[in-house]
């Protein structure tokens, strides 16, 4: 029997698969990626962890979960907008997601998979992702929305030398930190629970920084599924910005 870590890849992955064969018809709908690849994890999970309770954000939300012991939060597809445009050289953009994490009673955030189906990749909590060194002493490279950059961001800028990056989805956004690419990801407009949890297991599981902008601790499984803010950070930059970011919010 595979275990929950192997079966949120295989699902992260599968799920992908279902999302890039919709690409290749003439007509491409968000609303259809989120619907089919959202049947494809809710069958695979009745079938291979049918006592454990699933939140989606293509599911109604059965409140049944907060009595559960074990607890799948996934997002079917994170960054619609993304799986259906174009870049200016004709190509599909590959800044979208998967997001298939396992919350459990005892240990919380137990394991997380998060797939970029375009770039063929799927990052997971078990076996961890290795983050690899911070490129000198630049200014902080900040992943942001490639079209709505939160407030936030921006009174960081007066603050400290930084450098956006943008990009999609939330999942992409947390990867960025995990692969190098960027230093942190910091969210101030509100989420859901689906949009971080697989990207903050994979995250911690690497030795990342994860929390609310305030410092306090990440909870899943609450019976309002919308977090306010999030922090996704290397740890060598994690104290000095949320000193910065708990100046912000004392003004």
């Amino acid at each position: 029997m595979e275990s929950d870590a192997e079966l949120a890849v295989r699902l992260a992955r599968g799920a992908g698969e279902v999302l890039l064969q919709l690409r290749e018809q003439p007509t491409v709908d968000g609303a259809v990626g989120d619907r089919l690849s959202n049947e494809y994890l809710l069958e695979q999970l009745a079938l291979h962890r049918p006592e454990d309770s699933v939140l989606s954000e293509e599911a109604a939300d059965d409140q049944l979960r907060l009595f559960a012991d074990r607890v799948w939060i996934i997002d079917p597809l994170d960054g619609t907008r993304e799986f259906t445009e174009r870049e200016e050289s004709g190509r599909w953009r590959t800044d979208f997601a998967v997001h298939v994490a396992l919350w459990t009673r005892a240990d919380g955030l137990r394991c997380g998979a998060v797939a970029l189906p375009a770039r063929g990749q799927v990052f997971s909590s078990e076996p961890h992702a290795v983050v690899p060194r911070r490129p000198g002493d630049g200014p902080l490279r900040l992943a942001v929305s490639r079209s709505r950059p939160p407030s936030l961001v921006g009174e960081l800028a007066r603050r400290t030398p930084v450098e956006y990056v943008p990009m999609g989805s939330a999942g992409v956004k947390a990867m960025a930190v995990v692969t190098g690419e960027v230093d942190a990801y910091v969210h101030g407009g509100g989420q859901y629970e689906w949009d971080s949890a697989a990207p903050v297991a994979v995250a911690a599981a690497a030795g990342l920084h994860t929390s609310r902008i305030d410092g306090t601790a990440l909870e899943y499984n609450r019976a309002n599924p919308w977090l306010p803010d999030l922090l996704v950070a290397r740890t060598e930059v994690a104290e000095p910005l949320l000193a910065i970011l708990k100046g912000i919010e004392a003004v």
